[in-house]
């Protein structure tokens, strides 16, 4: 799959995540020995932040801005890639923790400190491009 690249924002089309966005993390085109077809890990957002106002206290912003995140293998047939990329590193994450067991846990609890403080410092991007698609990728999908 030539669209579906690490950095690519994408839209989960079948399972539990279904329509919740997520970033490529590490493809597979060919597949792996376990996984006998084209597939992608993707980082997620399951539980988005909400809408926050000048008038809340910052403890308040702070419970509002918190994210749930998943972290998972995703045949390409259910994913659905948006014309959107972000600048996030998730690949050095997974690497590191792996995806087995225990260490599951322990990357989402990383990938989840790095979209919450990506989320709180959105304007630092430096392209415009990656800027739109981390706006994009913070926002729930309505329908």
């Amino acid at each position: 799959m030539g669209i579906i690249k690490s950095g690519k924002v994408v839209i989960v089309l079948g399972g539990r995540f279904a329509g919740r966005k997520g970033v490529v993390v590490k493809t597979f085109d060919d597949g792996t020995p376990d996984r006998k077809f084209g597939h992608a890990i993707v980082a997620g957002i399951d539980r988005y932040p909400r809408k926050v106002t000048r008038a809340m206290s910052k403890e308040k912003v702070a419970k509002r801005t918190k994210i749930k995140p998943f972290l998972k293998y995703i045949n390409y047939s259910h994913l659905m890639p948006t014309r959107y990329v972000v600048d996030l590193d998730l690949k050095k994450i997974v690497e590191e923790h792996g995806l087995k067991g225990e260490s599951r846990s322990e990357a989402r609890k990383a990938i989840k400190k790095v979209f919450e403080e990506r989320y709180l410092n959105q304007t630092t991007v430096k392209k415009e491009k990656k800027a739109t698609g981390v706006s994009y990728f913070y926002k729930k999908m309505a329908f």
